[in-house]
């Protein structure tokens, strides 16, 4: 199968190579040249525009920052609408608002192309190591084609509903990761201002129902003050923003969401946005400083 593939960033880069180990052809897009140099070693063809690798490909993947990237690569100018062959299935695994995955994927059907929004969990170890939860909106009968490739790339593979409930499971998800990582942040400085030692709490919190992947995974990152990015912090805090604005849209309450957003724009505008989201901790360390 020919498969396109645009967005070769911390994620889209390693996906796009198991595809390509998987014995696909690949047609790429980069506005980065440098982004195209791991692919030199595969089978792989950069192209001028994603129209033109519309053109060549018989699903073309996407993985970009937001909605606005998504709709100017699927619609704007020398977009893959634009240069698309018959049966073309475009399959978004961004993280985006689902009302816009909804609009992006009406405005395709409107010109003969499939859609399916499928964003995903487990950040760029998961990406690396072909281990990422996929969670997936679309026909069936669509998701039925990509499921093959979605098994090269994750090892959890569910499809939610129609277009658009992909990326409200994905914001379910920003909600608990979110939430979980200011809870083991909060509880390690309340620890650690007490003068206990870290390590033994959380030692003690694996054992009972306080376990959780959070506290086992980014807990032992927050002991070795790990924090390169595996998902970086302004990347939460767009997708916390998504959570909200769909909040504010259906008039719910969310209030530990709404406090956790919060925090991510406070680390965000401290300066570490670049770093990963449990830099939570270090924000946190900071604002209770006795000095």
């Amino acid at each position: 199968m020919q498969i396109g593939f645009i967005g070769l960033g911390l994620m889209g880069r390693p996906m796009a190579l198991h595809l390509a180990h998987a014995g696909h052809g690949l047609h790429l897009w980069a506005r980065r040249p440098a982004a195209l140099e791991p692919f030199k070693a595969v089978d792989a063809r950069a192209h001028v525009s994603a129209g033109a690798v519309a053109g060549h490909a018989d699903v073309v993947f996407t993985m970009v920052a937001d909605a606005p990237d998504v709709r100017a690569i699927c619609l704007g100018q020398d977009g893959i609408a634009a240069g698309a062959r018959k049966g073309l299935i475009v399959v978004d695994m961004s993280t985006i608002n689902p009302n816009a995955a909804r609009e992006i994927g009406t405005a395709l059907a409107d010109k003969g192309i499939e859609f399916i929004d499928a964003p995903v969990s487990g950040g760029e170890i998961g990406a690396i190591n072909a281990t990422l939860t996929i969670m997936a909106g679309g026909k069936p009968e669509v998701f039925a084609k990509v499921q093959p490739l979605f098994e090269k790339l994750g090892k959890s593979v569910t499809l939610i509903g129609d277009i658009g409930a992909g990326q409200v499971a994905k914001a379910c998800n920003q909600i608990l990761t979110g939430v979980g990582v200011l809870a083991v942040a909060e509880a390690f400085n309340f620890a650690a201002k007490n003068g206990v030692e870290v390590a033994r709490v959380r030692e003690a919190l694996l054992g009972g129902f306080a376990y959780s992947r959070i506290l086992e995974n980014h807990g032992q990152r927050m002991l070795d003050r790990n924090f390169k990015p595996g998902f970086k912090a302004w990347m939460h805090q767009k997708d916390l923003r998504i959570v909200m604005e769909e909040a504010h849209r259906l008039g719910l309450m969310l209030p530990a969401a709404a406090a956790t957003a919060q925090l991510f724009n406070a680390i965000v505008g401290s300066g570490m946005g670049e770093e990963d989201s449990i830099s939570a901790l270090k924000l946190l360390e900071k604002m209770s400083s006795k000095d």
